[in-house]
């Protein structure tokens, strides 16, 4: 496994990815949704872990001016969980960006203290 941020030649693998998610990911890569997530990871910092032809996994983030970076979405492969995968993508951000605090935006919070991140305050919906 390696990992490296994301090009625009990793577009299929990654979408191979969210396609095998499923519904949960509907979103993303589904008729209306494709175009939008194409370009949020045109405009964010991702990185994958990848062999020669599957992405394992990935995290999608965004810096904000030195004033933290925020982590978006982190996904790893079903057939690839238990691996340490996501904890090792997480390092990757924290290793890129050493003077910045680093924050998850989350719906799956036990995976987040299972790894011991503290909980820093939450997100509300303004208008869906």
């Amino acid at each position: 496994m390696e990992i490296r941020k994301y090009s625009k030649t990793d577009e299929a693998l990654l979408f191979d990815l969210l396609i095998d998610e499923g519904d949960d990911w509907s979103d993303y890569h589904g008729p209306t949704g494709r175009s939008k997530y194409i370009k949020a990871l045109e405009s964010s910092i991702t990185y994958i872990a990848y062999d020669e032809t599957l992405v394992w996994g990935y995290v999608r983030c965004r810096e904000d001016d030195g004033f933290g970076v925020y982590i978006y979405d982190l996904l790893v492969r079903k057939t690839h969980r238990g691996k340490q995968i996501g904890k090792i993508l997480m390092e990757q951000v924290c290793k890129d960006f050493p003077n910045q605090p680093v924050y998850v935006m989350s719906d799956v919070d036990s995976y987040y203290e299972k790894l011991g991140y503290r909980r820093e305050g939450s997100i509300f919906e303004v208008k869906a």
